[in-house]
Parts: C-alpha cells; structure tokens; sequence
C-alpha cells in the first residue's frame, strides 16, 4: 500500500488559501485539486461520515452534529460510538481485502469503538464532585497515556469554548505524528478544527482572521514535511466553507408563541421538554430539523417557519429524498437559513429564565448547537476578574459554575451548514499525488474511493 495521510482542515476554502497561508498555497500549487460540492447538512459529523463511507446521511444515518433520540426522547449532541455510523467505513472495507492494513484516527469524530488500529479522540474526565477533568479517549488504552506523558494533558479548553487556541490543533498534530514514528500505520486521519472558531466568532475578516490562518499553516506544513519526508501521499481536505452570518433565528421561540414547546419550569429557569412537544426545533448551524409528535400539524408548521425572515428553504416529505437526507433520525421538517442567517436553539422568551446551561459551555445539556459557547461578554469589563474567583474557589473545594458565556445570538459573525452558492466557498480537496483528482468539483461520496485510490494505485 502507499502510506497516506488525510488532514482535515476545518473551515479551508479556495477563498481562504493565499498570502497568509503560504505553505498550503504552495501545496495547491504543485498538487491536484478539487471543489467538494456540500452535503446538507454540511456540519462536522455528517460530511465527515459521508467522506468515510462514501454514502449520503440518508444511508449511514448520521443527519447533523446531533438529532432526537426519539426512543429517549432527549436530544444529544456529539456522541462518540462509531456504531452511530450505519455503513462500513474505508477502513472496515479495507481491513476485509487486505489483512495487514492498519489505520490511525486523530480527533475525526465517532471514533470510539471503530476498527481503526490506533484512535484518539477527547474524553474528559467527569469527577463525583462535579469537576470536569481534561483528558482523551484512545485505543489501545496505552496509547492515552503515552500521548500525554509525551505532550502533556491535552488542551481541552482550548479546544471549545472562550479560550480557544492553535494549541489544540498543535496538540493533535503532534499525538499523529508520534503515532506515525511508533506504529506507521497505512492510512491515518488528523483533525485540525483551529480555523472553526475565530471564523465563526468574526466571519471573514482577514483583518481578524489572518492570525488564525497563519498559524494553522504552520501546523499543516509540519505535518505535511513529515509525511512527504516518508514519500506519503498527502491528502488536505475540509467539510465546509464558512460564511458571513448577521441574522440569527429563534425558532422555538416561533413554535413555543404558536403552542407547539413544551415547557417546565424549576428553580425560576425553563427547560424545553421535548418528549411532551408536539413540535420543537433541534437547531445545527445553518439547519435545523423539526420533529412533530403529530403528522397532521406538519403542514401547518410548515406555513407558519415558510414566512420567516431569513428561511431560505422548508424541506419535507420528497424534497428530504431529493437532499439525501431523508432517514429515521431526520425531522419531519428540515429548515435551511439563508446565506445571512444562522438558527439558535434558544427557546425561553426571558432571558431571567433561560436555563443554567445557557450561560455555561455545556455542549451535552443544551438542545441544539450553541457558537456563542465560544465568547465571553464584551460589554462585561469583569469577566476575567469573575473566571479567576470562579477557579480559585474550585481549587478551594467550592462548588461554582462558569457562568460566563453571554445569551445573544448576535455576536455570531459566520456559519456554515446550509449549501452556499459561490465555489469559493466549497470545501475543497488537495492532493500532493498530481494525477489524483481529474475533475473541477466532486460529490462528498467521491472522496471515499479518492482515500482509497491513494492507498491502492
């Protein structure tokens, strides 16, 4: 086999490739590439399991970041078992025809109890008293602890949530190529979401952003030089273009002022109960899937969200076979924001009632997905003040929680999910094996066969 390597830059577009990237840049240059035309969804979990698979969300099921446990009737978002994945991967094929492949995942999700030889993915620890500890989740279980007695705990907060940085993507970065020096497995995945934050938090200002370019072109050019060092194929791809974003849209609170949510009140705060609903939103970006208790009122949610400012398209029945979408775990309705517009989860219609958890980074509790779990209040002078008291007094043995994260919706400046229209702003595929890529634009489910060309002409 030709050893090869899939680095996963989170976020890389055309667009975004040149003058303050100038390693990939020079990759492009003497590689082959091509635009990957978006899936919808076109968020983290389902393009990633269209690209190991080769099939759509409407085959290996896995139709956003999260969905609705219809038989636990809660939400969940960023679960972990490959077994969520309902089709082979590449390297369960692979592992079928050639007995002796071996396959390493770095951070590439669902990546617990897969068949891969070698995975790491983060784990935090969750302590009796409440503390959650940074750590990670590998097989062989060794692996975890050589990879942190070599690199140090891993930055997990770093890695979401306010204080994020290049460190993590440093982080995962180094833990594949000391996987690489000890086992040189076949085939290896790495994940590098650094470009994911600060272009969600600004949008496209390269005034801003340059920085953030800069400094995940140095990891990629460390990793890149070590592989093609080794006479590697090199494969750089993303899952999606992230876009400008001003307009975010609160579609609970549209279905809660129509009777549709469920609400409980405890302690003075309001929580969603989404098995009593007879219809609430699971909101992912730029998409969000509405389940409907009864079929019947499916036609009149959709003519109450058509209206809205900011809908851009309101799928259901055929038009979810026509997306590749359509699967048990889908909504009976699937919302798509236009190019301005992102979806919240938000749900209360007070801000004094809005639930704990809205104000904490807390991506297990919280119904849908939250980006505003990446900032801090700009108009709180305070805030840091109020982050040290708040670890001093765990460090104390006091139990506190960091409340911190803001409640609005506005301070989002990009968002992806939604199909955008210009090719700039597709997710792209680059190949150091010239010949590689023979097309301008390829589907999603054309990248699997791609990896395994790579490894097998």
């Amino acid at each position: 086999m030709n050893k090869t390597v899939v680095v996963n830059v989170v976020g890389l577009t055309k667009r975004l490739i040149g003058e303050h990237t100038p390693f990939i840049k020079s990759f492009l240059e003497r590689g082959s590439a091509s635009y990957i035309q978006p899936i919808l969804p076109a968020v983290t979990c389902s393009v990633q399991s269209t690209y190991v698979t080769g099939k759509w969300p409407s085959e290996h099921g896995v139709v956003g970041n999260g969905w609705y446990f219809k038989d636990e009737c809660e939400v969940k978002f960023w679960r972990q078992s490959n077994k969520l994945v309902q089709q082979n991967k590449i390297w369960d094929d692979l592992k079928a025809k050639h007995p002796d492949f071996t396959c390493a995942n770095h951070f590439w999700w669902y990546n617990m109890y897969s068949n891969v030889d070698f995975s790491i993915t983060p784990r935090p620890n969750y302590l009796a008293d409440g503390r959650k500890i940074p750590d990670i989740y590998s097989h062989p279980a060794a692996l975890r602890d050589k990879m942190q007695a070599t690199l140090g705990t891993f930055p997990l907060f770093e890695f979401w949530g306010p204080k994020t940085t290049i460190n993590s993507s440093k982080w995962i970065a180094n833990a594949a190529l000391l996987t690489d020096k000890e086992h040189n497995p076949d085939l290896t995945f790495i994940y590098l979401p650094h470009l994911d934050y600060n272009l969600q938090r600004y949008g496209l200002d390269f005034s801003i952003i340059a920085k953030d370019l800069l400094e995940i072109d140095t990891v990629v050019k460390d990793v890149v030089l070590h592989y093609e060092a080794l006479g590697a194929n090199v494969i750089i791809l993303s899952e999606y273009g992230i876009t400008n974003v001003n307009r975010p849209i609160h579609l609970n609170r549209v279905l809660r002022k129509a009777g549709y949510l469920a609400i409980r009140e405890e302690r003075g705060l309001e929580l969603l109960d989404a098995g009593a609903s007879n219809a609430f939103a699971v909101a992912d970006h730029q998409i969000a899937h509405i389940y409907c208790k009864h079929l019947e009122s499916i036609q009149k949610i959709v003519d109450l969200i058509t209206p809205l400012e900011g809908v851009e398209k309101v799928l259901y029945g055929a038009a979810l076979d026509e997306y590749h979408i359509a699967h048990e775990r889908c909504g009976d309705i699937v919302v798509v924001a236009d190019n301005n517009s992102w979806f919240t989860y938000y749900f209360w219609l007070d801000d004094a009632k809005a639930p704990d958890y809205a104000r904490m980074v807390d991506i297990h509790k919280k119904p849908g997905y939250d980006p505003v779990e990446m900032l801090t209040d700009p108009k709180d002078k305070l805030v840091m003040a109020k982050v040290v008291g708040k670890l001093l007094k765990k460090k104390l043995g006091f139990r506190t929680v960091m409340d911190i994260i803001p409640i609005d919706a506005t301070l989002i400046k990009g968002s992806h999910g939604r199909i955008t229209e210009d090719q700039e702003d597709f997710p792209i595929f680059i190949s150091n094996y010239k010949t590689a890529v023979k097309k301008e634009s390829i589907t999603a489910i054309e990248v699997r066969d791609l990896i395994e060309d790579h490894l097998l002409n």
